[in-house]
């Protein structure tokens, strides 16, 4: 697709930009600081849109407003009324996304608590033993030292100590609420798979690394250690 040589007002001055016909973006090639700048904006705008869960982009509509907006010219929907309109249309995405999420956890964890080994808690929290250990169980207040992996229940891994080759430590009630209900259960030396309800994982606000909100997790975790116990006289 042909663009129009685009000017673009910065800080410093005025840059000329322009788009290649039909180049890929793996094969493009950057000369000078200027090619630099306009992928580097366009790498900014693009990973934005990315994350806001548009699925579809019409770039002839999408370039035309950039076009017309550089341009200073006349704007079929003025800035104030397509900030408002982004902002309903966006509310109505992480609706029907965050539906979607609990349909699909709640949907997991229904077929997942039928399977050999799981066990599901009055929470809602459900674990299978990989390995049972024979050491002691942590209290809420002790600081544990755990290896974990964390998945989404589609397979894919946000987070994980053994990639880092280095355990974590932390106090049991300053994680996530499965998490501290599991590992009171679980005596040193365990291997679990933690399926952990959204409502006991980040809920609403989700979290950094790829949770969504109302999202259901998996964790492999082993508990390694109590690092410290709690103090009883305080």
């Amino acid at each position: 697709m042909k663009l129009k040589v685009l000017t673009l007002a910065l800080g410093l001055g005025a840059l000329s930009f322009s788009a290649c016909t039909n180049q890929s973006g793996k094969n493009v090639s950057l000369k000078n600081e200027v090619d630099s700048v306009n992928y580097s904006l366009g790498a900014s705008i693009g990973t934005s849109l990315s994350r806001s869960g548009i699925e579809s982009i019409d770039k002839d509509i999408f370039f035309a407003a950039m076009e017309t907006a550089i341009a200073n010219d006349s704007l079929k929907i003025q800035p104030a009324d397509a900030d408002k309109l982004l902002r309903t249309y966006m509310q109505k995405l992480r609706a029907a996304k965050s539906e979607s999420n609990k349909k699909a956890g709640e949907d997991f964890l229904a077929a997942n608590k039928q399977k050999d080994g799981v066990v599901t808690l009055e929470s809602g929290l459900q674990y299978r033993i990989i390995r049972e250990g024979e050491g002691a169980k942590p209290t809420a207040t002790d600081v544990v030292k755990v290896h974990y992996k964390g998945t989404l229940i589609d397979g894919k891994e946000f987070d994980s100590s053994y990639s880092r080759n280095e355990p974590t430590e932390f106090p049991a009630n300053r994680v996530i609420k499965g998490w501290t209900e599991a590992l009171q259960l679980m005596p040193v030396g365990s291997k679990w798979e933690l399926y952990i309800p959204q409502n006991l994982a980040y809920g609403a606000r989700g979290s950094r690394g790829g949770i969504d909100p109302f999202s259901a997790l998996i964790f492999e975790v082993e508990l390694l250690d109590i690092v410290k116990k709690e103090d009883k006289k305080n």
